[in-house]
């Protein structure tokens, strides 16, 4: 299953002279960015901050809608990023202290609106600084050790060229903030780059013999932009709940159901049982999916062969769910995207909540045989189950 929750409030806040007070709450662009001056030094950078709103999360958890066990990944889509190293590391950490303001400004104003955060300020308007312990500090301030050894304070995620997306595994934080609240008050995220060495597809704290890849080094790194809560695209900041909700059950022992065999799969038709052209945002719709032989055997019997309920593999199904228009993939295969069973036959849960209303979108069924082993197939179905999201 997935959940999203879009993002509450965020803003870029930029160092140097004339930017270091600006607030940018709602621009539609949010950058992490260095500017290196011709000698090397450092011109100007900026950071990312994001908040989330976790009520429903944490009612959820408590109802049992949501599992302790649950994965948390937040989401930032690529807005044409500018002259970016094949290489590099964006770090995630918990914003510390009082709360701050997300403003009404944006870079490009003139004059400049100060009414929000910014790097000098959690709140310019009523000249709250950013303060760690009892030390003025521009830029922000985040937790950088846990204060109960249970749960991280910090995600790192690796970008290439061509793969500029967000998306950081911030399942430690997020319980920090439901479970720790008074330790680790939610006052969201502050994304910046940070040096760190890779060791093999991991990445762990480098102990500063490389700073290269970081903030304060003279290495052009480019822009990375990102679209905000502001955009008017399909892209917003989303955090995503991932877990397996799925169960198998084929029915009483007396009158199980048939497991389809390795011979229908590869003669399969995959369809959904009373698929809807429209379906209400925000609401949670069971979907049925069937599949049957495409050509069933003739036999003599009561009812059509047509008809038998036949179910696919167990742990072997997957759906997926596609932007119709421009094909980008908001749920993919994977534990989260599980066909369960039940003594009706297959089906999955779905909550609308992550699919914007007014577009369409269509479901594709992966069907996995043999797995783990030299006969094993992987079939797709994707013939046009679609439906529309609407307010």
């Amino acid at each position: 299953m997935h959940y999203f929750e879009f993002g509450k409030r965020d803003a870029t806040i930029y160092s140097g002279g004339t930017t270091a007070s600006i607030n940018t709450g709602l621009d539609e662009i949010l950058e992490i960015r260095k500017v290196v001056n011709n000698d090397g030094t450092i011109a100007n950078i900026s950071r990312v901050l994001i908040d989330f709103d976790y009520a429903y999360i944490s009612s959820s958890i408590q109802s049992g809608k949501i599992p302790s066990t649950a994965k948390y990944y937040l989401n930032l889509f690529d807005a044409t990023s500018e002259e970016v190293e094949a290489e590099q590391n964006v770090f995630a950490y918990m914003v510390s202290g009082s709360n701050w303001k997300q403003g009404t400004g944006k870079l490009d104003h003139n004059p400049t609106t100060d009414d929000g955060v910014s790097y000098q300020y959690r709140d310019h308007e009523q000249k709250t600084p950013w303060v760690t312990g009892s030390v003025l500090t521009d830029g922000g301030t985040w937790f950088t050790a846990s204060m109960n050894g249970q749960y991280e304070v910090s995600s790192s995620y690796g970008l290439t060229f061509d793969k500029k997306d967000l998306r950081i595994d911030v399942t430690d934080m997020v319980k920090n903030h439901i479970y720790s609240s008074s330790k680790y008050p939610n006052r969201g995220f502050i994304l910046k780059r940070e040096s760190i060495l890779p060791t093999d597809n991991t990445f762990a704290f480098n102990s500063g013999s490389d700073t290269t890849k970081d903030e304060a080094s003279s290495d052009r790194l480019g822009n990375l932009k990102y679209f905000s809560r502001e955009t008017h695209t399909i892209y917003p900041p989303k955090l995503e709940v991932m877990w397996d909700d799925s169960s198998w059950n084929t029915g009483s022992a007396s009158s199980p159901l048939t497991k389809l065999s390795s011979t229908d799969l590869e003669r399969l038709k995959v369809y959904f049982k009373n698929l809807r052209t429209e379906y209400k945002e925000g609401s949670i719709v069971k979907f049925r999916i069937v599949g049957r032989e495409l050509y069933p055997t003739t036999a003599f019997a009561t009812t059509p062969a047509e008809l038998d309920v036949k179910v696919l593999p167990s742990a072997s199904a997957f759906y997926q769910v596609k932007d119709a228009e421009t094909e980008e993939e908001i749920i993919p295969f994977g534990t989260g995207s599980k066909i369960s069973c039940d003594s009706t036959g297959n089906y999955f849960n779905l909550w609308m909540n992550g699919l914007q209303a007014e577009r369409n979108y269509r479901f594709c069924v992966k069907v996995v045989s043999g797995s783990g082993t030299t006969d094993e197939q992987i079939n797709f179905y994707d013939d046009e189950f679609e439906f529309r999201v609407v307010r």
